[in-house]
């Protein structure tokens, strides 16, 4: 590569938006330095053909698994049986693959979460107490199939997002369980002795509350709390609008947002080190950016504030005067 930098230098590129300079998106584990192998590996890691291969194979191995569920398959059983070595084969030669594009440094291969999942998912099926048919194996002949979300960028920003979500799930899930309790308690004194199989006790009152969620039994209990008191109208009104509604609007709102940082997290993935150091997903020119908009808008509602205070600086030692 003719001109090439030294492994310290990093080529930027003009912003389009503000002109400044950035770091310019990384290649991958391509390294001409390295001896033949690795760079042929590294080639044929990042050609398209290969991934697309790949996705095929496990495509591919996902019907087999499904054909295996079939009683009294007789030879074909034989024939699945060695396709089944077949991919094994083919998962073996990816991983070496993918672990000698990165040369000299093969520890870099397990920094991404999905390649570590995938050496797991193939290397376990070699474990001693995987062999036969046991149904330890069988879960882990499916997990193969989950590999397909890492040829995918959207399904990975989902899964991201969702991984994301979790603290915020988190407290949405104990909201949601102080809530359903409380309406569970209050379902319990006001139908416990009149509908005892739906709220007799708590785990029943819970069950019923759980199951009106959506909606389908919805007609029916205002129907039965009718002929106990009109005023249970409101006692499903309320609930009905605070979970179905107020709930899983907030569980709506917290995916949503853990989308857009994974969509920006996968932006900036594959630029240089560097360039989102903070990990929020932001670059750090932006954040920069920001911070000096934010601090431009507080010195501007500074003399703001001290233009209605009626406030003068009367000499450099930062001393204020006010006006009467």
């Amino acid at each position: 590569m003719a001109g090439a930098a030294g492994p310290s230098a990093r080529a930027e590129v003009s912003d389009p938006v503000n002109g400044a300079q950035v770091p310019a998106p990384r290649r991958g584990p391509v390294d001409s330095s390295r001896p033949g192998l690795f760079e042929a590996c590294a080639r044929i890691s990042a050609s398209r053909p290969f991934e697309l291969a790949i996705v095929a194979v496990i495509l591919a191995n996902g019907v087999v698994l499904g054909l295996e569920t079939y009683p009294d398959l007789g030879a074909a059983g034989t024939a699945l049986h060695a396709v089944e070595w077949i991919f094994r084969v083919i998962f073996v030669i990816e991983i070496v693959i993918r672990v000698l594009a990165y040369g000299r440094r093969p520890q870099d291969f397990f920094r991404q979460g999905w390649n570590v999942f995938d050496f797991l998912v193939i290397v376990a099926i070699f474990l001693p107490g995987l062999h036969g048919d046991s149904a330890l194996l069988r879960v882990v002949r499916v997990l193969r199939m989950v590999r397909l979300v890492r040829f995918s960028p959207g399904l990975r920003t989902i899964v991201a997002a969702l991984w994301r979500s979790l603290p915020g799930i988190g407290g949405f899930f104990a909201l949601a369980v102080v809530t359903l309790y409380v309406y569970g308690m209050a379902g319990w004194l006001i139908f416990g002795k009149v509908y005892p199989e739906q709220y007799g006790d708590i785990g029943r009152s819970l069950l019923t509350l759980f199951v009106l969620l959506s909606l389908e039994t919805l007609p029916d209990l205002i129907e039965q709390g009718m002929e106990v008191s009109p005023w249970t109208v409101l006692y499903y009104g309320s609930f009905v609008v605070i979970t179905v509604n107020l709930l899983l609007n907030i569980l709506i709102a917290v995916f949503v947002n853990s989308m857009e940082e994974a969509r920006r997290l996968e932006m900036t993935e594959g630029l240089a080190p560097g360039y989102d150091s903070d990990g929020d997903g932001v670059p750090d020119e932006v954040d920069r950016i920001a911070i000096s908009q934010r601090l431009d808008d507080l010195r501007t509602l500074i003399v703001e504030l001290e233009r209605e205070l009626r406030i003068d600086r009367d000499d450099g030692r930062g001393r204020r005067v006010l006006k009467d």
